[in-house]
């Protein structure tokens, strides 16, 4: 099962069973192996009779996937997810803390922890906000925060998603599943509820309203439309949590508050959980030619009138050249060492670091810095001679543009192949809510597993799947 390089979260390293995985595997040796396939297949129709789908672009028109679930859960201790959540929560924070002072007095620049092209120079950071505090000072209401595991009780933060992090919608589908198909299993071990979210959720972002709002606060989904590639996730969160997926051409702006669309005329809304990038978001302040968002929203926004969740110009936090400076970020906002480690970063906008990274890309992940779902990067020791050939002139042409990492020894979990079990690669993402005054982290995440023998990428658009992440009770 495992690797001389790899740790294995249900055997370890030395084939020796894990305790967080007795339970289940004590079920699993008494299990027909056809039996198993059967459910696997039954998994899969389950997904597309759902319509759970993502896009994949770069083609001459997107792509509409299945998404690849595989039953064989991840399952972490009670005691270890402790550990991680306060880690986790230390995190949000002070990256809540560190876009409040970026957009106000920048003190975190003035004592020289972050250097000041960093951010002026930033292409997330957004002049709009500056001097704007979101109600009840939250910038990132939700949170995703993506973690790699190396070795028993080792995890590693590989980037922060703090602008539209996505794919709890895949998490909260992969316990269905599972609950529908083997209700046998949870009955006998004490996994931690994680469909509690979508409640969760609309509470959360409830609690973060505008002052002034009514006591029965209205939250909407803003959605780009069903072309974008988590469409599906828009239309269920807002759903399950019994509140309005709208369009921008469904808003206005009247008498000072964003207004949407009904059957009974425009209803003003509290709280816009917007899944529309900041440049779409207000045509009359970002981009005039975008259709997505609302004309005058940012107005309302920064006279009080209505919270966008995420708030605008987070996405700065989601800078993989800032996230390598997370531990000075943490360790400035909190007053204490990272909980959480970062992974080892060099930032190729620096003359040394280039010429490291030029001289050891064979070995690399090379990264953009705003690069997302496994696209533009290199992967140095799985890489041809060609494609580093094309990435080194890429490095040349626009070194800021790109970090570079190690290629960490990602743990392994089994998956159920036609051969049995088969150890692959995942990351994890946890999801964070976060309201004044509260962080409340959802008990287990996304799972995304690298389906493909040996590889490390594990994003859905480049071939991954999921799993159901099981966290026990302490």
């Amino acid at each position: 099962m495992t690797t001389a390089d790899n740790f294995d979260e249900m055997w370890g390293t030395d084939e020796s069973l894990r305790e967080p995985y007795r339970g289940f595997c004590e079920w699993l040796d008494l299990e027909n192996p056809a039996r198993l396939r059967a459910k696997q297949r039954e998994a899969e129709e389950l997904f597309r009779l759902t319509g759970i789908t993502f896009n994949v672009y770069g083609k001459s028109e997107a792509e509409e996937r299945l998404i690849p679930f595989d039953i064989i859960p991840r399952i972490i201790s009670g005691t270890e997810w402790l550990r991680l959540t306060r880690g986790i929560e230390q995190r949000v924070r002070a990256i809540n803390a560190f876009l409040h002072d970026i957009y106000h007095k920048q003190e975190i620049v003035k004592a020289g922890r972050i250097p000041e092209e960093m951010i002026s120079r930033n292409d997330a950071f957004l002049p709009h906000m500056i001097g704007v505090t979101p109600p009840g000072g939250v910038y990132t209401h939700i949170v995703g925060i993506d973690l790699v595991c190396t070795g028993p009780g080792e995890f590693f933060v590989l980037e922060d998603n703090a602008r539209t992090p996505s794919g709890v919608s895949y998490m909260l589908e992969n316990r269905e599943t599972m609950l529908q198909m083997f209700p046998e299993l949870f009955s006998c071990n004490r996994v931690q509820p994680v469909q509690n979210y979508p409640v969760d959720l609309r509470r959360s972002l409830a609690a973060s309203a505008p002052t002034g709002a009514t006591d029965d606060q209205v939250v909407a989904v803003l959605t780009p439309g069903i072309y974008n590639s988590a469409y599906f996730e828009h239309a269920f969160l807002a759903d399950q949590m019994g509140v309005e997926l709208v369009e921008g051409h469904d808003l206005r702006i009247i008498d000072g508050r964003v207004a949407m669309r009904t059957i009974c005329g425009y209803k003003p809304i509290d709280v816009l959980y917007r899944r529309v990038d900041d440049e779409f978001l207000d045509p009359l302040n970002f981009n005039p030619d975008s259709m997505l968002g609302v004309p005058g929203i940012m107005d309302v926004y920064r006279a009080g009138g209505i919270t966008i969740a995420n708030a605008p110009g987070t996405g700065i936090a989601d800078d993989k050249a800032i996230y390598s400076y997370m531990p000075e970020i943490v360790e400035f906002y909190t007053g204490e060492r990272p909980l959480l480690q970062n992974v080892q970063t060099w930032r190729c906008s620096e003359p040394d670091a280039l010429a490291y990274v030029l001289d050891n890309l064979e070995e690399l992940v090379v990264k953009e810095v705003h690069g997302s779902g496994g696209y533009g990067m290199l992967i140095g020791p799985t890489a041809t001679k060609k494609e580093i050939a094309a990435f080194r002139r890429k490095l040349k042409a626009r070194p800021g543009n790109y970090i570079a990492q190690p290629t960490l020894s990602l743990s392994t979990v089994p998956v159920f192949s036609r051969s049995g079990l088969a150890p692959r690669h995942v990351d994890l993402r946890p999801f964070v809510l976060v309201s004044p005054g509260k962080i409340h982290v959802t008990p287990g995440g996304l799972t995304r597993v690298a389906l493909k023998k040996g590889s490390l990428v594990v994003n859905s658009s480049q071939g991954g799947g999921t799993k159901d992440t099981w966290v026990l009770e302490t």
